[in-house]
């Protein structure tokens, strides 16, 4: 199973740990945004209508997750699991008014428990593409990891279309999606390779680079740490082209699982409708990466 994908996976986990987020976490990261530095997107269809589905079978709900992908799942100093993930499966057995579990798995475990019938769904950040459709099926997508640009907060640059980007240096991971997305949509852009992201964000804290187009969650972060100390700040985006930056993250459960799967996903558009997974999403991205 993936976590969006692998290396952007290992690329978030290295940001959030770089910049202390991981201490910040451990903490519990209680406080809610400031007003205004951020807005929560929505992933659902606001004109849907919602008829909550037949609930018979459904006794409990026994969520699957990891411990170590901050923010969305990680561990606590008195070892309980907690995150982003982990408050949307709380606040969906809620939304459902079943009772629930969540048992921490290594992440090769994760697909067994459910086909083991050890689990009934897994919130784990997993990605959804034709690979692991052959596996599980999925929830409507509940997060995406769009690209962005961010330059230096005093930077002349005006936007980040392609004509403003043109002749201009541009970080960029080397072999990466946004690397893909930039030479096709943006072919004016000189593009300057690096091998991480970090060294691709210090080029654009020092100026020797006009902008970094990476992926937002990281860059979210790094904004909003003390690394950055300001520098920066995202200008123009979310860009979410699924033909680079895939279809999002859904609940997976085991394959032709079709009433529990409506279930979740009618949960998930009734706490995005109420307001409920705007004051999550607030509460784990205080500079959100849309």
């Amino acid at each position: 199973m993936q976590a969006f994908d692998s290396a952007l996976r290992n690329a978030m986990l290295a940001a959030c740990l770089a910049l202390g987020a991981a201490a910040a976490l451990a903490m519990g990261m209680a406080q809610a945004a400031a007003p205004g530095a951020a807005t929560a997107p929505s992933f659902f269809d606001p004109n849907r209508t919602l008829q909550k589905p037949d609930m018979t079978g459904i006794k409990q709900i026994r969520f699957l997750t990891e411990d170590d992908f901050p923010p969305f799942n990680y561990l606590l100093s008195d070892g309980q699991v907690a995150g982003f993930n982990i408050d949307l499966a709380r606040a969906i057995c809620a939304e459902l008014d079943v009772p629930c579990t969540i048992q921490r798995r290594s992440w090769e475990l994760l697909t067994p428990g459910l086909n083991d019938n050890s689990g009934d769904a897994v919130i784990a950040s997993l990605a959804i593409n034709d690979d692991t459709r052959k596996e599980v099926d999925f929830t409507a997508p509940y997060f995406l990891t769009p690209g962005r640009f961010a330059m230096l907060a005093d930077t002349t640059l005006k936007s980040a279309t392609p004509e403003a980007i043109a002749d201009r240096k541009v970080a960029v991971v080397a072999g990466s999606r946004h690397e893909a997305f930039l030479k096709a949509l943006y072919p004016g852009a000189d593009l300057v390779r690096f091998e991480t992201p970090a060294l691709a964000r210090m080029a654009l804290k020092s100026g020797k680079v006009a902008a970094h187009f990476g992926d937002a969650v990281s860059l979210a972060f790094w904004l909003n740490g003390a690394e950055a100390n300001g520098c920066c700040a995202f200008r123009d985006g979310p860009f979410t082209d699924q033909r680079y930056f895939g279809e999002g993250v859904g609940v997976a459960v085991k394959k032709g699982n079709s009433g529990l799967r409506r279930a979740l996903d009618y949960a998930l558009a009734r706490l995005d409708r109420r307001g409920v997974f705007a004051e999550l999403y607030l509460k784990y991205f205080p500079v959100g990466p849309f």
